[in-house]
């Protein structure tokens, strides 16, 4: 499984989250990920997890990702800096709204991906909430700062820890704790507290379901996690379910389905590049996205349902049904919530089509595949109508 690969990091370099105790407590199998050690499963086993958080509410620890704020005494000043570097319009976010966007390399190529929130909280008007990736965090701090104009600055917050509540059931589970996080709309926060510390809660996640990411102080985050593993609802998830579920969902890792040499194009992001920024682009590798927009790209990133019972992982070579080469595999599972092995991966624009007949060659024999339309499984986000329900 990709997300468990091991690292080079020694256990005794490996950094540890607020929440590696208690990992230990609940019998997690711990893995070097990222530069930390991150539990990968708990005894239950993968399957397990996976299942129990489409039907219910999983519990994932993330505080390895990276938490910082971008600000300035203005959002205007704050927006147009980040826009100096993403894709999305982030000008156009209003107060409590998040988006998905990408740290882009002059090249077109991407450096990382990450999450943009605009704060509305008294005295941080001006300020942007951003995650990013825990693996690439140092060098996107670096990136950022060195290329932020006058005026505008960079806090890292290395004091907060971030939990992932995920599953249909979050909704009941985060509402018993917090009453307010019930009418939140998807890619939205609100800011909130908990036995007199402050919570910061957005309706996002990474698993395709409904759910909600927690930032909370380091010192009460393992005080929040038992608290929400009170709930017989909910169960620890380690990684290895969070990399089945992103993949089922169709959604990227970073390092894998998306790098610095893929676009926001190829990559199939179209949708997270802001109308007006696709007219007038004013961020790095803006002529490239441009010219990918306008003619298409060479390649294009598609789901694959393989045939048969044997997963395909990264790096598996993808080729036509006569054995041309078209492209190779980024990520692959056997997908629990399918019940059987799907694949993301780049392949010729011209073979991209749903529907399209390949094979994956998997330890040297060719197993025949056929493009899908991603995701795998359905999104369950939380968008509610006007009449007040979620249109899922």
């Amino acid at each position: 499984m990709t997300i468990a690969a091991p690292e080079k990091d020694t256990k005794s370099a490996l950094k540890r989250t607020p929440l590696h105790a208690l990992h230990l407590e609940l019998g997690a199998k711990m893995v070097p990920f990222g530069g930390y050690d991150m539990p990968v499963s708990y005894p239950p086993g993968l399957i397990k997890e996976h299942l129990h958080t489409r039907e219910a509410a999983g519990l994932f620890d993330v505080s390895h990702m990276g938490q910082c704020h971008i600000s300035s005494e203005s959002w205007d000043a704050t927006a147009r800096a980040i826009e100096a570097l993403v894709p999305a319009d982030v000008l156009g976010l209003k107060p409590g709204q998040q988006r998905y966007s990408q740290l882009m390399a002059e090249d077109g190529g991407i450096l990382d991906d990450l999450m943009i929130t605009r704060l509305g909280y008294d005295g941080l008007e001006g300020t942007a909430y951003v995650v990013v990736n825990a693996g690439c965090k140092d060098a996107d701090y670096i990136h950022i700062a060195d290329r932020l104009p006058d005026g505008v600055t960079l806090q890292v917050r290395d004091d907060l820890a971030l939990i992932a509540l995920q599953g249909p059931q979050a909704v009941d589970v985060m509402a018993a704790l917090v009453p307010d996080a019930r009418d939140m709309p998807f890619m939205c926060y609100i800011g909130s507290s908990f036995e007199g510390f402050p919570l910061h809660i957005s309706r996002s996640g990474y698993t395709g379901e409904d759910g909600y990411e927690i930032s909370v102080p380091a010192a009460q985050a393992e005080a929040l996690a038992r608290a929400l593993l009170g709930n017989p609802l909910v169960k620890p998830i380690g990684l290895g379910a969070r990399d089945t579920l992103r993949l089922e969902a169709g959604l990227c890792l970073y390092g894998h389905d998306i790098d610095e040499s893929t676009s926001p194009v190829e990559a199939d992001l179209v949708w997270s590049i802001g109308k007006r920024r696709r007219d007038e682009g004013g961020f790095p590798g803006a002529g490239r996205v441009q010219a990918e927009l306008n003619g298409g790209p060479s390649r294009k990133r598609v789901g694959l349902r393989l045939e048969g019972r044997a997963p395909a992982r990264e790096g598996c070579e993808i080729v036509t049904e006569t054995g041309e080469p078209v492209g190779r595999v980024t990520s692959g599972s056997f997908a629990p919530s399918v019940g059987g092995p799907v694949a993301m991966g780049y392949v010729a624009a011209a073979r991209a089509a749903p529907g399209t007949r390949l094979n994956i060659v998997i330890r040297g024999t060719p197993h025949p595949a056929s493009v899908v339309k991603m995701p795998f499984v359905p999104h369950r986000y939380h968008r509610p109508t006007k009449s007040g329900k979620s249109n899922g």
